[in-house]
C-alpha cells in the first residue's frame, strides 16, 4: 500500500496498491466521521461499511468506486479534516479521489465517460467556436430538454436537462483590446496597484460581463489593469477527470506567460473561485517549478485583492455608493473559493455598501464539470437543493455569487440570477452595465 499523491510515483496507477490505500482511508474516514455533512460520498462510505458491521475490507470494488463517483472535488473536507499532511496519517481525500479517476482512465473506463471529458474539457476550442456563431449555438443549447440537447446527452454525456450558459458575441479579451487601444481609461485614485486579470474561459467567452466590471471597480480604487496573456482556460476540467497530461501542458503554458507577467510587477487576479484555486494550489502541486510557485504567490480571487486594498496600510478602496443597493442580499459562498482559506472578501465587500447579506454556505452540486455530466445530473440537484431552499428563505432582493458556473445550478433551482460580486459593487457604485 503506497500513500502518494504524486503522479510521477511508480506506484501511483497500480491498482491493487490503490485499492489497499481506499481501504485505509475509508476505514480512518469512518472512525472520524467530520465530514459526515459535506457530500453524498461520505455518508455512502459510513452507510455501506456499517452495513458491514465496521469491516472497511470487505467492501466490493464496486462500493469503493461508488464512493469515488460521489465526490465532486468541492475540496471542503480537506479543510476540516485534522489528519492531512504533515500529520503522519497523511490524509488528502480530493486527491486520492483524483488517483483513483486517472488509475479508472488508464485502465478502461467508458467510452462515453472519455467523450464527456473531451467535450468538458476542451474549452478554449469550444469557447472560439461558440462566440463566433453565439445567436446559431445559444439557439442549438439553450432549451433544456430540446432533441439538440437529448443528442449530446446520448452522444457525450453533457445532462441534458442542464441550464447552460449562453457564449457571449464579443470575447472579453477582444472587449479589453477594443478600450484599450481606444485610450481614454484613467484611474479614479492614484495608482495603488497593477494587476492582471486571468478573466478564465467562463469570463473570456460566456460572461464577459464580469471581467468588464472587474476592471471598471479596479480602476476606480486605482488598480491599472492589464490582460493576462494566458487567458483562457486554467486546466480544471482535465484535472478533475484525471487526465493529468492534458492538464500539466496546459498549466505550463499558463506559467510561462503568467510568470513573465509577475516579474513585470503585476499580480493575478482570478474572478472564478475554481480557477483560483488551481493556479494557487494545483499549479505548483503538479508542475513543482519555481515559475509555477512565483505564480501561485502572486494569484489572488479578485475580490481577496480588493480587500487586501482596504485593509492596506497605505491603501484603500473608495467607500462611497451612489449607485443602486438593495436592502437585502443573499450571498453564496462557493466551496472552491472557502477552500482557498482567505475568509470570505466577497461578503466583506458587498457588506461595505450597506446592504443587509444573509450568508449562504450550500453547495451547488456542480463543482467543476461534475454536475454536468448527465450520470450526475440528479444527484447533483439533490445536493442543491439546500442552496435554493437557503436562497428561498432568505427572501433576499439580490443573490450574489463569486462562480460562474454555481451561478447557473442557482438559475436552475430558483430562476433568480446572481450577480457576482464585482457586478454588484460596480451597480453600488452606479457604473452602468456594459452589454454586447
Amino acid at each position: 500500500m503506497t500513500t502518494t499523491y504524486d503522479p510521477d510515483h511508480p506506484a501511483y496507477y497500480d491498482e491493487a496498491d490503490l485499492r489497499s490505500e481506499l481501504t485505509r482511508v475509508y476505514d480512518l474516514c469512518h472512525g472520524c466521521r467530520l465530514c459526515l455533512s459535506l457530500c453524498p460520498a461520505f455518508p455512502t462510505m459510513f452507510n455501506l461499511i456499517d452495513a458491514r458491521d465496521g469491516d472497511v475490507a470487505a467492501l466490493s470494488r464496486e462500493e469503493q468506486d461508488q464512493v469515488v463517483d460521489e465526490c465532486y472535488q468541492c475540496k471542503l473536507c480537506y479543510i476540516k479534516c485534522p489528519y492531512i499532511p504533515p500529520h503522519e496519517w497523511q490524509l488528502d481525500f480530493p486527491r486520492m479521489i483524483l488517483r483513483a479517476e486517472a488509475v479508472k482512465n488508464k485502465t478502461g473506463g467508458t467510452l462515453k465517460g472519455k467523450l464527456t471529458t473531451q467535450a468538458l474539457a476542451r474549452t478554449d476550442l469550444l469557447g472560439k467556436v461558440g462566440t463566433l456563431t453565439a445567436p446559431l449555438t445559444n439557439a442549438m443549447l439553450r432549451t433544456p430538454g430540446s432533441p439538440m440537447r437529448k443528442l449530446i446527452d446520448a452522444t457525450v454525456g453533457l445532462a441534458s436537462q442542464r441550464i447552460l450558459p449562453p457564449y457571449a458575441r464579443e470575447r472579453f479579451s477582444t472587449w479589453f483590446k477594443k478600450r484599450k487601444a481606444r485610450g481614454g481609461v484613467s484611474l479614479g485614485r492614484a495608482e495603488q496597484a497593477r494587476a492582471a486579470v486571468f478573466p478564465t474561459c467562463l469570463v473570456e467567452y460566456q460572461n464577459p460581463g464580469i471581467g468588464k466590471d472587474l476592471v471598471k471597480v479596479y480602476e476606480r480604487n486605482g488598480v491599472d489593469c492589464e490582460l493576462a496573456t494566458a487567458n483562457g482556460c486554467c486546466g480544471a476540467p482535465w484535472l478533475h477527470s484525471g487526465e493529468f497530461e492534458p492538464f500539466r501542458k496546459q498549466a505550463a503554458r499558463n506559467v510561462e506567460a503568467l510568470a513573465q507577467i509577475v516579474r513585470e510587477g503585476r499580480d493575478i487576479v482570478v474572478p472564478q473561485p475554481t480557477c483560483g484555486y488551481v493556479l494557487k494550489r494545483d499549479y505548483p502541486e503538479y508542475l513543482k517549478t519555481d515559475d509555477a510557485r512565483l505564480v501561485a504567490e502572486h494569484t489572488y480571487d479578485a475580490s481577496e485583492y480588493l480587500w487586501r486594498l482596504h485593509k492596506g496600510e497605505q491603501t484603500a478602496i473608495d467607500t462611497e455608493f451612489a449607485g443602486e443597493v438593495p436592502d437585502t442580499t443573499a450571498y453564496h459562498a462557493p466551496c472552491h473559493l472557502q477552500a482557498q482559506n482567505i475568509g470570505l472578501r466577497s461578503r466583506d465587500l458587498v457588506k461595505l455598501t450597506g446592504t443587509k447579506v444573509i450568508l449562504v454556505q450550500k453547495c451547488s452540486g456542480i463543482d467543476g464539470t461534475w454536475g454536468l455530466r448527465s450520470e450526475n445530473y440528479e444527484l447533483a440537484r439533490k445536493v442543491a437543493k439546500p442552496l435554493a431552499e437557503a436562497i428561498d428563505r432568505s427572501e433576499a432582493e439580490v443573490v450574489v455569487g463569486d462562480c460562474h458556473l454555481a451561478n447557473g445550478a442557482i438559475i436552475q433551482e430558483t430562476g433568480k440570477i446572481p450577480l457576482h460580486p464585482l457586478q454588484f459593487m460596480a451597480r453600488a457604485y452606479g457604473i452602468p452595465e456594459e452589454h454586447d
